[in-house]
């Protein structure tokens, strides 16, 4: 073989190896287009996921029992008669709903509306309650200090009543001085014997829901009213639970 043509297929070798084993500009590209793949994968992912579409309350009689949850994703809640986490030891609610009229409804969402612009969202701790349900209460704890009669009914049963507390929009709950159903002194909107951060945000719940249409009970700072749903009748409206 003459030594020009061993020099050709040298070459040609040499050439092949370089075209085989990737540079280190070469790798680096290619990781990038892994990366803009992964990428483009994933805007696609975000651009087809389903974007929850909430029903309007426009057109509906102001006494229509709606579900709180369907017109709005801005609310918290903590149903605790759905528990046994209440001052009754007892789970009385099948399961856990948020359930008002629609004026009541329409009311929640002006008013929750102005918490949001302020940082905070307001958090359920019960709503409508069947008369049934009161029943069952009243059958625990016959006391009218502390439960309705249902012979004559509570606002809860009329859809117009609601217990709530203020939470910061990443969920973390303000300092209202007591738990929920706490029956004492402490509790009591006139009792000014409380830290001033307590003081403050029971008036920030109190002010705004008051300019919304509720008013509130002295004794209870998570006990709301709205003043429109009072001569309502008292309803015994039960929605289903999921199987």
């Amino acid at each position: 073989m003459k030594p020009s043509v061993l020099f050709v297929i040298l070459l040609v070798l040499a050439s092949c190896r370089n075209e085989t084993k990737p540079s280190e500009k070469g790798q680096n590209k290619k990781d990038t287009l892994k990366i803009t793949e992964n990428k483009v994968v994933m805007e696609q992912i975000t651009d087809t996921t389903p974007t929850l579409v909430y029903k309007s309350l426009e057109g509906l009689a102001d006494t229509t029992f709606v579900r709180l949850a369907d017109y709005s994703g801005d609310f918290a809640y903590d149903l605790r008669y759905a528990t046994e986490n209440n001052f009754l030891k007892a789970k009385v609610y099948d399961c856990a709903e948020c359930y008002t009229r629609v004026k009541t409804a329409k009311a929640l969402l002006k008013a929750n509306k102005e918490f949001i612009d302020k940082g905070y969202k307001i958090k359920f701790f019960d709503c409508y309650r069947p008369n049934s349900v009161q029943y069952k209460m009243w059958k625990i704890v016959p006391n009218p200090q502390y439960v309705a009669n249902p012979v004559k009914g509570s606002i809860h049963n009329k859809g117009g009543a609601v217990d709530i507390t203020l939470v910061t929009l990443k969920g973390e709950e303000l300092d209202m001085g007591t738990d929920f159903d706490f029956f004492g002194k402490r509790a009591y909107h006139d009792n000014l014997d409380l830290p001033q951060e307590i003081l403050d945000n029971r008036l920030l719940l109190k002010t705004t829901m008051e300019k919304h249409g509720f008013w509130s009970i002295r004794t209870e700072w998570w006990h709301y009213n709205l003043s429109a749903g009072s001569n309502d009748k008292v309803a015994n409206f039960k929605w289903d639970c999921p199987e």
